[in-house]
Parts: structure tokens; sequence; C-alpha cells
């Protein structure tokens, strides 16, 4: 295993965005919102969300403006304009895909032999449009059974960070949590 600290700088070398394909209105807030959650809290730089414009960006601008980091998160209409001007890697997580431990080693060292380690991830919400799956350098699956985008999104990058992302620090946090055996303590920074 990797020791947190190597992880964590690892981690830091990647440059990862997630990209949210087809959000629709009322459907895929609460989805849309945990997977821009995981996104942050597990590593990624950024979140892309397309298809329907609403209040979900405004909503994981603030968990970031509370629990601090670099954290961005936007919207465009045209996902596949986004995808075709993507300089970097490009992975799509479907339970089409092959095997996460099969190809995760390939793409660790396809980034590390790029100058600008900028990896993209897609996940769905609506019914994936076929041309994804060509588009994509690697259709990675995270197990063959149905089972939440946000579930493949988590292990994906921790998998991929090989568990530094879990202890990263978030600089401008006005909240953290202290690491306790039982109840909940939350620290609120001063604001000067």
């Amino acid at each position: 295993m990797v020791r947190a600290k190597e992880a964590t700088r690892s981690a830091l070398d990647i440059d990862v965005t997630v990209l949210r394909l087809g959000h629709r209105l009322v459907r895929d807030e609460r989805i849309s919102t945990h997977i821009g959650l995981v996104s942050r809290a597990f590593g990624a730089r950024s979140l892309v969300l397309t298809g329907a414009d609403d209040h979900t960006v405004d909503s994981i601008r603030r968990v970031r403006d509370s629990w601090g980091g670099e954290f961005e998160v936007s919207y465009v209409k045209n996902w596949k304009e986004f995808v075709n001007k993507w300089k970097g890697t490009v992975v799509h997580l479907t339970m089409y895909g092959e095997n996460l431990d099969e190809c995760l080693n390939k793409i660790r060292k396809e980034l590390g032999l790029k100058e600008r380690k900028a990896l993209l991830l897609v996940v769905g919400a609506e019914k994936v449009p076929p041309q994804i799956y060509s588009e994509a350098n690697y259709n990675v699956s995270v197990g063959n059974q149905p089972h939440s985008e946000v579930a493949a999104l988590a292990v994906f990058l921790d998998r991929l960070f090989m568990g530094g992302e879990l202890y990263s620090t978030f600089v401008k946090a006005k909240l953290r949590i202290k690491p306790s055996a039982r109840g909940k303590k939350v620290e609120i920074a001063n604001e000067d």
C-alpha cells in the first residue's frame, strides 16, 4: 500500500476533470450534486455539467466555499465540442467497458508519458450517446452490474490516487471535520 503522503503527492500530479453527461432537471439534481461532492472530495480538480442548466453548479460552489479547496464547477451546452477540444486522456465510466483492474495501469502509464497529465472522466445521466464510446481513450467498468455512477466515480478516483486523496487538505476551508471515534467534531475557521 502506498503511504498517504506519497499518494497525495502523486494525486496532485494528475489534473482530473469530471464531465457529467446529460444532467436533467429535477430528475438528476441530487445525483449530479453527489457527483460534484465525490469529484471534489476524491481528488478531481473540476466538474463540468452538460444538459439542463439549473442551480446544481451554485450548490456545489457553496460546498466548496464552506469546506475549502479550489474545485471548479461549470456548465457547457455542447459535450461533443468539449470532448473534442480536450487535450489529455478521456476515460468513460460504464458497466460495459474493460474491467478497471485491467486498464488502470495502462491509464496511469499513458498519463505518466504526457507533459500535461490531464484526465477527463465521463459519467452519464441519461442514456449515453454511442459516440462517447468511440471518443473515449478508455471505456472502463467498475464491475459489470448496474449500479450508481456516483459509486463508480468514487471507486475509480480512489484506485487512481491509491487512497491518497482521502488525506488531502483543502485550502480556505471555513469548516473542517476533526476525526473522532465518537461524536461529531467540526472546526470552524475564524474569519478575520
